[in-house]
């Protein structure tokens, strides 16, 4: 149950009362707000029961609970589509009764009604409203304290380059999918679950898709392309150690030994003392 009442969160709240409008959810602290009827289930809710429910305010600026779930929470980013537009700013859907507003100041390029654009949620701590900034470069942290490769990770994809995909990590850091690494078809506003490749000197993360899910084939496929980017040779071998592995494979030493044993008995690659040559 919450301490207090978080507006842009889910919250853990008791049922502590109904009126002809919903129920009032509490948290620890006698903090309430309204849930409307249109939310109210009468089956499972009773007074003293624990709820799970998203804040946010209404069209009059009325904090408010709901059952539905928003795109994306307060500080995290998502991919919304533009419903209306109006001269001090946009209102994209986020998928709650209230569209999401973007004030003008806090656009780079110019909306319009069905255009799709990542952004993050954030707080006006003035007013207390829930708002959307396609401003969301200071918004990403470079310090990486507490990451490691091979750490598995969330990445939102945010942008398409020459290199790759430009790709938010965990909702804090900038991350990238380079093209050559990339064995699936990827499209911006999908979310994904990775591994950290390597972790930059200026605080951005070089990213992998998760390799559990890779067939043999594509394994395979990554062994040679990474191999070919490294003019035929690559200084690894099946004694080499996982963490290394990992840092250039992007896969764990199991399923790397068994697509190495694949490609010696494909002829694709041979191996001596120190690393796997292309053949």
């Amino acid at each position: 149950m919450n301490k207090t009442l978080q507006i842009g969160k889910i919250n853990t709240l008791e049922v502590s009362r109904f009126t002809d409008n919903g129920a009032y959810l509490r948290a620890k602290d006698g903090g309430e707000v309204l849930l409307p009827n249109a939310y109210v289930d009468s089956d499972t809710m009773g007074i003293g029961e624990l709820v799970d429910v998203f804040l946010y305010t209404d069209s009059e600026d009325r904090m408010v609970a709901t059952t539905q779930r928003a795109k994306a929470m307060l500080g995290e980013f998502g991919y919304f589509r533009v419903v209306s537009y109006k001269q001090y700013g946009a209102f994209v859907d986020w998928g709650l009764p209230k569209d999401l507003f973007v004030p003008l100041k806090e656009q780079k390029d110019y909306f319009h009604i069905d255009d799709l654009f990542i952004l993050r949620v954030c707080i006006d701590e003035q007013t207390g409203r829930l708002y959307g900034t396609q401003k969301i470069g200071k918004w990403l942290a470079n310090n990486t304290n507490g990451l490691f490769a091979g750490q598995e990770v969330n990445m939102l994809i945010i942008a398409k380059t020459p290199l790759g995909f430009k790709v938010v990590v965990n909702n804090l850091f900038e991350g990238m999918l380079f093209e050559s690494e990339i064995f699936k078809s990827l499209a911006v506003g999908d979310m994904k679950l990775g591994v950290i490749k390597n972790i930059r000197s200026d605080g951005k993360l070089d990213c992998l898709l998760k390799s559990s899910k890779m067939d043999s084939d594509e394994m395979s496929q990554k062994v040679i392309e990474i191999l070919k980017q490294n003019n035929g040779k690559v200084d690894c071998t099946y004694k080499s150690d996982s963490e290394k592995i990992y840092q250039i494979f992007g896969m764990s030493k199991k399923n790397f030994k068994k697509t190495l044993t694949k490609l010696i008995e494909n002829k694709s690659i041979t191996l001596d003392e120190k690393s796997i040559i292309l053949n």
